[in-house]
């Protein structure tokens, strides 16, 4: 029950990260934030409940086909409280909340941030959780019953044809390395432009670089191998240079920072002329979505 409950949370925080990761970097909604009257986030709460409740009792984040409205209240709570919790971790890690700012501008910004961020968490299994893990369990008790009745030549036929090929892997590398490229694009060509990059960037300090550094890594480990998203098994298996989920994230983190910064530079927010340091935490706060659009790419894929 532990682990079924931890699978859900991971979907349903994975889930969140792909659906409100782009407004976490509006500043817009962070100034509304600073200034919200409490009724005002009241309305905020009730309403972003109201919708949640909605789709939980379609389908939420958790994996049942039967949920009652009970369930699905609760569910709602979970939801609304993952979505606050998380906003409140990524807005503290990007420095726009801190404990100098009053209560109330905090809360606002939490609030606001986590309206798409609750609703992804309530979409997740809806429109990505895909069941792979069963349906492709029995797809290897279908295999292992076929081949217990065929010969030892056959079975030694389909073993050295299913030995990956240099040029197999080679596909699915590149494979990884196109959707990633092309899902952490979309994400930063949204984010490269505005102000936000560089506000961020002039109040971040090393360490918080690689904090950040280490949320981008986890967010992709988990939305990819770990929320059970788009047959996740499948991906285990999928051939490749880097195809393991530790070198395969790392992998396509570089890819995904690279991006970032090509971002920065073709929106004039960088240049050649800049110091590197500007160019690092510059990058590494665009990476941050950039990854999480990656980790979409792939799962495309």
């Amino acid at each position: 029950m532990w682990s079924r409950e931890f699978d859900d949370l991971i979907r349903g925080v994975s889930g969140g990260f792909l659906f409100g990761i782009p407004l976490l970097y509006t500043m817009e909604v962070w100034w509304l934030g600073s200034v919200v009257q409490p009724q005002r986030m009241i309305v905020a709460l009730v309403t972003t409940f109201v919708v949640v409740l909605l789709l939980n009792r379609m389908a939420g984040f958790r994996h049942s086909d039967d949920v009652s409205l009970i369930d699905a209240a609760m569910d709602s709570v979970e939801a609304l409280a993952i979505g606050l919790v998380c906003v409140a971790l990524m807005l503290l890690l990007l420095g726009e909340i801190t404990s100098d700012t009053p209560l109330d501008e905090n809360l606002g910004k939490i609030i606001f941030e986590s309206v798409p961020f609750t609703i992804g968490v309530a979409l997740a299994n809806q429109f990505l959780y895909r069941g792979g893990a069963q349906s492709d369990q029995s797809d290897q008790s279908d295999r292992a019953d076929e081949q217990a009745g065929q010969p030892d030549d056959a079975r030694n036929q389909e073993r050295e044809q299913a030995e990956p090929k240099q040029q197999d892997q080679l596909r699915g590398t590149l494979s990884d390395i196109g959707a990633t490229l092309v899902g952490a694009t979309i994400i930063a060509f949204s984010i490269a432009p505005t102000d936000e990059i560089p506000m961020l960037a002039a109040a971040t300090s090393p360490l918080w670089l690689l904090l950040i550094i280490g949320a981008s890594l986890l967010i992709s480990y988990g939305i990819v191998f770990e929320a059970n998203f788009a047959d996740q098994q499948q991906r285990r298996q999928q051939q490749g240079i880097f195809q393991s989920p530790l070198s395969e994230t790392v992998a396509s983190y570089l890819v995904s920072i690279f991006a970032a910064a090509f971002m920065l530079w073709f929106f004039e927010q960088l240049s050649f002329n800049d110091p590197w340091r500007m160019w690092l935490d510059h990058t590494l706060l665009l990476g941050l979505p950039a990854t999480v659009g990656g980790a979409a790419g792939r799962l495309a894929v």
